[in-house]
């Protein structure tokens, strides 16, 4: 199964849009990830990003990612991001990822970065430093309709935090 994940992370979660129609249902016995539920940190930009908490002491300090077209309806998603790593990011690093189709978890399971970041034409490590990041996603036509929410939380192979970003309630039409 193909992913993307990036520096920007938004990569890792639009990624698993693309390809929803061909996702499996996940091992229960990994745990949940963790979201903060009192309080909402959007994203810079144009798009419909939170952070999972407050990202003050995150590696990565995104400084904006855009969406065109946001909201996004089976076209060619362009994705927009910049910012900064306060360190590398080197071979080890683990992504969790989740994503629900309404109520049905459709994927739950953790990968390693420097494995995915090849489809976003990137290598391992990410050195320290501001980065910016342009990729287009075709978005197959066939993602069932509906509500989708997806989760990434990124960290280091010493499991220091690099993100943790979520969307909620993705909606696309027929």
């Amino acid at each position: 199964m193909k992913f993307l994940s990036a520096t920007s992370s938004l990569l890792i979660l639009a990624a698993p849009l693309t390809t929803a129609a061909s996702f499996s249902f996940f091992d229960p016995s990994q745990t949940p990830l963790k979201v903060d539920p009192v309080q909402d940190f959007p994203v810079e930009g144009n798009n419909p990003l939170l952070y999972c908490a407050n990202p003050a002491n995150h590696l990565l300090q995104i400084e904006s990612v855009n969406l065109s077209p946001n909201p996004r309806n089976r076209q060619t998603l362009t994705i927009k991001a910049q910012g900064t790593f306060l360190d590398r990011i080197e071979k080890g690093a683990t992504v969790s990822l989740e994503v629900k189709w309404g109520i049905i978890t459709l994927l739950k399971q953790t990968v390693d970065l420097c494995d995915q970041i090849s489809n976003v034409d990137l290598k391992c490590p990410l050195e320290k430093g501001q980065m910016t990041l342009t990729k287009q996603v075709d978005l197959p036509k066939n993602i069932p309709p509906g509500k989708y929410s997806v989760l990434a939380d990124v960290y280091t192979k010493d499991q220091r935090q690099v993100t943790c970003l979520r969307a909620d309630n993705i909606e696309f039409h027929l």
